[in-house]
């Protein structure tokens, strides 16, 4: 497992698979993202860009402290995710803050939402996934789709190419390789939490989709950046996961 600046983990939470993330990433003003940035972090950039990404995947063999959960083992997520970085004396944690992650079943999003304060909403979930012997089909499909304010959003991309390696500096790997996660709290302070995972393979895409309407589900903060073409698409083959125990700041 990789964990950039790693120091002991302060115990397993929550263990499981990654798998068939379509990741999309769209510059936006940092003014939007300011009042979301919790306290003891700051903004992080990618060749002096910001950048928020809509991520959608399939989240497999599901185990909390270790043991499998009943009936949610396996189930999609949908995520709006933005950058940030935190100074220590070890050097800079690079991490992600969550705008909202949406999981099928409202016990999910009850226990996210008490271990960490994460901003996770139960909805109607469903995906499509073209595979053949197990792998994403070259050109297939591969959607996420949620029913929100009303109505039904996707996001989706189609598959160019086989599965390469991550480039150094690549704005895939930047998307990918943040392992930290903060969520603020109500009454002021932040948890961090460790994210562990090997570098990721990542599949160039095509026809790249996000059909949502931004303002009704995200705020209007986000819906002309989101209203944008994507900045990058790339969809990533993915890996178990494990996620730490969250300390407060």
């Amino acid at each position: 497992m990789t964990s950039e600046n790693a120091r002991p983990g302060t115990g397993l939470f929550l263990a499981a698979e990654w798998r068939r993330l379509v990741m999309l990433s769209y510059e936006i003003d940092p003014d939007a993202l300011r009042p979301l940035v919790p306290r003891g972090v700051e903004l992080d950039t990618w060749d002096g860009r910001h950048l928020v990404s809509m991520v959608g995947f399939r989240f497999l063999d599901t185990r909390l402290l270790g043991v499998p959960v009943p009936f949610h083992r396996d189930f999609d997520e949908i995520n709006l995710r933005f950058y940030v970085r935190r100074r220590t004396d070890d050097g800079w944690r690079r991490g992600v803050v969550f705008v909202k992650e949406i999981v099928p079943r409202w016990a999910l999003a009850t226990v996210a939402r008490v271990a960490y304060g994460e901003n996770y909403v139960a909805r109607p979930m469903r995906h499509r996934i073209d595979l053949h012997d197990g792998e994403v089909t070259p050109g297939g499909l591969v959607e996420y789709a949620w029913r929100d304010a009303g109505a039904w959003h996707r996001v989706a991309a189609t598959v160019r190419g086989a599965a390469e390696p991550l480039v150094a500096g690549s704005q895939e790997e930047y998307v990918t390789e943040h392992y930290w996660g903060y969520a603020a709290q109500r009454g002021g302070g932040t948890v961090e939490y460790r994210v562990e995972h090997p570098s990721w393979q990542v599949r160039q895409a095509g026809d790249a989709v996000l059909a949502c309407d931004v303002a009704a589900v995200y705020g209007q903060a986000f819906a002309e950046s989101l209203g944008a073409e994507p900045f990058s698409a790339f969809v990533a083959d993915g890996s178990p996961v494990v996620v730490r125990r969250g300390a407060r700041l």
